[in-house]
């Protein structure tokens, strides 16, 4: 079993900035893909960005050039810097760890930005 544990939401003022944390423990395999999504009231959860154990990122076009993923694997905790906040990225953020055979969720981290 995997535990997900998000920190780092708040509030922000637009333009401002925030950084997420998420530590996973638990049956861990070396290999795995960690991410994050976000869902704001009443839409779907949409990914924001994810990132390899070697380090391979993706980026949600809303993401890109604003936010930065990154992780330690020897804590197995991945980050999310979020620069140049705008009121759309208000959000629950989600933390998901996947493996080849499973995927994981974390409890979710509320972030809003004031306009």
């Amino acid at each position: 079993q995997v535990q997900l544990v998000e920190s780092g939401g708040g509030l922000a003022q637009a333009g401002g900035s925030l950084r997420l944390s998420c530590q996973a423990s638990g049956s861990i395999f070396s290999a795995n893909v960690m991410g994050w999504y976000r869902q704001a009231p009443g839409k779907e959860r949409e990914l924001v960005a994810t990132i390899t154990t070697s380090g391979g990122t993706i980026y949600a076009t809303s993401a890109r050039g604003r936010f930065t993923i990154s992780r330690d694997n020897a804590k197995n905790t991945v980050y999310l810097e979020m620069n140049s906040l705008r009121p759309e990225d208000a959000a629950v953020y989600y933390c998901k760890l996947e493996t080849a055979d499973n995927g994981y969720w974390g409890q979710g981290t509320q972030v809003t930005v004031s306009a």
